[in-house]
């Protein structure tokens, strides 16, 4: 008999992605730093993955941990993936740093059947009260000073939710988390990151 597989754990925020994620699925992971997550849905739910990353040394990373990955600027759109080629395409914690937004969005929607984006809730209360301190907010989902920060479309539940609905994309599902602990009530004032399952209307 085979000893069971053991595998790292994933981040709480990762873990909740690959809930949602179908066995055996096909995932494309955009910005898919050291492959952490495809990695783990590959041994767990048997997914085939592949994943997108500007950092040569990410793609390095995956490769080596057996992640089929290629560097690609994300930008620059998903030309080199055909229609419809996906299940799930994941963007985590990357949209608000893309000038872009709106194509990229499309984009995976138009390569994959559902799109995962997750992304810092700007109107979380720690960040108003830092604001109101007057300095722009820094946290555990917001780690970077304002003059290093990769991040340039800060944005609330209301405003990502707006944008769905002006590309006419359905919200399918919606988390909300602070930490590792889901938020319900007043989301966008107690909930520091946010979690999308969006599909074609």
């Amino acid at each position: 008999m085979n000893a069971p597989q053991t595998t790292a754990p994933l981040r709480a925020d990762l873990r909740l992605i690959a809930d949602w994620i179908t066995p055996g699925s096909r995932v494309l992971d955009l910005g898919c730093g050291d492959g952490a997550l495809l990695s783990w849905l590959g041994r767990n739910k048997q997914v085939v993955g592949y994943g997108v990353d500007l950092d040569v040394s990410n793609v390095v990373k995956c490769v080596a941990s057996g992640v089929n990955a290629l560097q690609g600027n994300l930008e620059t759109g998903l030309a080199e993936f055909d229609s419809d080629a996906f299940d799930h395409v994941v963007l985590s914690q990357t949209i608000q740093a893309m000038r872009e937004t709106e194509q990229i969005l499309n984009e995976m929607l138009r390569v994959g059947r559902e799109a995962i984006v997750t992304f810092p809730n700007f109107g979380f209360w720690e960040n108003r009260w830092q604001i109101l301190q007057g300095h722009m907010p820094v946290s555990d989902t917001i780690p970077y000073q304002w003059y290093d920060t990769p991040n340039i479309h800060w944005c609330m539940l209301g405003d990502f939710e707006a944008l769905c609905a002006k590309n006419r994309l359905r919200v399918v599902e919606r988390v909300v988390m602070n930490g590792v602990k889901r938020v319900t009530f007043m989301p966008n004032l107690r909930g520091s990151l946010a979690f999308y399952r969006v599909a074609r209307q």
